[in-house]
């Protein structure tokens, strides 16, 4: 199941990530997420959130959690891309705890490319999308 995901970040938990129950909160999940997608677009494809004309905007998102994990364990989290659109994108995250490759989540984000501005949606294009095609799963 590893072998799905293109691209791999190892993230520590930290103390802070448990909750009342002794396992990682759900809201961690997500937010593991978006930073690895989004640091992906930044040092991999060239993406400046702050200053490119297109923006990506999250229109969908899903977790379903399979096992837990725990503050001091690492997350290994699988990054692919699923389906790529004119102008939308949708990732495919894999959670694995870095200890035993156990599956500890599966989940997907799907954004929209739009005019930072207008607000509409606009053709992904030129190193982001090239770089994209590369994660595209086999």
């Amino acid at each position: 199941m590893t072998g799905e995901y293109v691209h791999w970040e190892n993230v520590p938990t930290r103390w802070k990530d448990n909750d009342v129950y002794g396992h990682v909160n759900n809201v961690v999940h997500y937010s593991l997420m978006d930073t690895v997608i989004n640091e992906w677009m930044i040092r991999t494809a060239g993406f400046d959130p702050a200053s490119s004309e297109a923006i990506g905007l999250c229109v969908e998102s899903h977790c379903a959690y399979k096992a837990e994990v725990s503050f001091p364990d690492a997350i290994r989290v699988g990054l692919r891309v699923g389906k790529l659109g004119r102008s939308s994108v949708r990732w495919e995250i894999g959670m694995f705890r870095a200890s035993d490759d156990v599956l500890i989540a599966e989940g997907h984000f799907v954004h929209v490319f739009v005019d930072r501005h207008a607000r509409r949606p606009v053709e992904i294009a030129g190193r982001v999308r090239a770089e994209m095609e590369k994660l595209l799963r086999p």
